[in-house]
């Protein structure tokens, strides 16, 4: 079926604004909610590990590893190493089954080449039958991985076919490159594309192939299909140099990946440049995201942690519940809609500290000393943070984590403006999920930011955070919070 380009001039049997477009899911959800890719890749991972100690533990037991015990357990760490780079994770879209089958080979044999080789250099005295074990061990483990990988990979195909893992994609320009990068999303069906954004005006065609023409490139950074976004495509002439500068630029505030797809003279080049979008890596399916274990162990930590503080602060909540209302009516809770991963809006949970009828939703006036508007209990709850505590729930959820850059009010004004436009590079900041405690907070930028530089420093110390996350870091937050809460007695709450 061809669909009209909408090109000034042309004739077209839908001249009325396209508002979805062929390569629209009937369904939009979050970057968040679609971390399915990442953890099924996670998950993947894991199965090869525990297929991997499995064996090892079951040779180890039976008795039948003679002096080779030390020779496998280091071959089940190569081999471990080798799949991923031998790219084992990647299952893109278009990937072959041999192909794959291929790669879990060679991670094994290069593992088990190694082990060999050594074997062979150091020379010990039983070396024959450390070669057998060696070999033996190596063809048990391709049948178990290979099983595995199988079973796997048909599993994640059936999800393809159910579009519940196919990347969302938005295009910056409605150029020739873009049009041939849509009719080859419509033909193979890989990627998901949303929309365009074209900076031409009256010139801008109505929609490509069907894909409606959004508005402006301006207008991306607050539009309402931005948390849906896995990757933005800029699609510029090669030789606009100046132009593509520009968008970049433009883009940089934008938390979102962004790829270049440049018109090109070579049909093969940009015929390669249509593979590496359409068949995007598994993991790589929620934009910029740290290691599948790195992230599978913060996750982890988050669950585990909130879940034990819900248990062993429940007396301490039931205390706080009964506190706020016997000191003033109205409700235990309050909730307010704040910023969460990749610009989502997550509804955040709080002990109300507040006076019901002041109660401020959108931030619009930010808390100072003696506040008129806190309560007797809810001063005493906000100076300790103690009136956060409910956001161990957004945490169990995954709206947020532990640690990470505080979640700020959509709309917060500082200094009578929209604190998320006083930053270029403000919405950044949510390339991680927002956090109970974070980096800003231990370093002195904990209560209200009501001035430009107080907005400036802790998108700073934020983006500092981003750039550093690890596992220790965020222990390190940890146990840094509640010293450096009961010491602060400068930050007004």
């Amino acid at each position: 079926m061809a669909y009209d380009t909408g090109a000034p001039g042309a004739e077209s049997e839908a001249s009325a604004p396209i508002q979805r477009g062929p390569l629209r899911p009937s369904r939009l959800a979050t970057a968040r909610s679609r971390l399915g890719g990442d953890t099924l890749v996670r998950l993947v991972q894991f199965s090869d590990l525990a297929l991997l100690a499995g064996l090892f533990l079951t040779r180890w037991l039976s008795g039948g590893m003679g002096g080779a015990a030390v020779l496998l357990a280091v071959a089940s760490v190569l081999v471990a190493a080798a799949l991923v780079s031998f790219e084992a994770y990647q299952l893109g879209a278009r990937e072959r089954l041999h192909r794959h089958v291929y790669r879990v080979i060679g991670a094994v044999g290069g593992g088990g080449l190694m082990m060999l080789t050594f074997v062979s250099l150091v020379a010990p005295a039983d070396k024959a039958a450390d070669i057998l074990q060696i070999v033996d061990w190596c063809l048990t483990a391709v049948a178990l991985l290979c099983a595995s990988h199988l079973v796997w990979f048909a599993y994640i195909r059936s999800l393809r076919r159910q579009g519940l893992l196919t990347p969302n994609l938005m295009i910056v320009g409605a150029t020739p490159a873009a049009e041939r990068l849509v009719a080859a999303a419509l033909a193979s069906r890989d990627v998901n594309i949303l929309g365009v954004f074209d900076d031409r005006g009256a010139r801008s065609p109505r929609h490509i192939f069907g894909v409606p023409v959004l508005g402006k490139t301006s207008e991306i950074k607050g539009h309402r299909l931005l948390p849906y976004v896995d990757r933005i495509v800029v699609a510029v002439p090669s030789g606009a140099t100046a132009r593509i500068a520009q968008l970049i630029q433009e883009l940089a505030p934008v938390p979102n990946a962004v790829s270049l797809l440049m018109d090109s003279y070579d049909p093969s080049t940009e015929r390669a440049a249509h593979e590496r979008l359409l068949d995007m890596p598994l993991a790589h399916l929620a934009g910029t995201r740290r290691g599948a274990m790195q992230a599978l162990l913060k996750r982890m930590i988050d669950v585990s942690f909130s879940i034990g503080g819900l248990i062993v602060l429940a007396p301490a909540l039931v205390a706080i519940a009964i506190a706020i209302r016997l000191d003033s009516p109205g409700p235990i809770l309050f909730k307010q809609r704040r910023h969460g991963y990749m610009n989502e809006e997550v509804v955040v949970w709080k002990f109300r500290s507040m006076k019901t009828e002041m109660t401020d939703h959108a931030a619009a006036r930010q808390v100072t000393a003696n506040d008129d508007r806190v309560t007797r209990v809810g001063a005493f709850l906000r100076r300790t943070s103690l009136d956060e505590l409910p956001q161990l729930w957004n945490v169990i959820r995954g709206e947020m984590s532990l640690v990470g850059p505080r979640p700020h009010a959509i709309g917060m004004l500082a200094n009578g403006k929209e604190a998320s436009k006083l930053v270029a590079s403000y919405a950044h900041r949510h390339r991680m999920k927002p956090g109970l405690t974070g980096w800003a907070a231990i370093n002195g930028s904990r209560g209200p930011a009501d001035t430009t530089e107080a907005i400036q420093r802790r998108v700073s110390l934020d983006l500092e955070y981003v750039e550093r996350q690890s596992v220790w870091l965020d222990l390190s937050i940890i146990v840094k919070t509640l010293p450096c809460v009961l010491g602060d007695t400068a930050s007004v709450r």
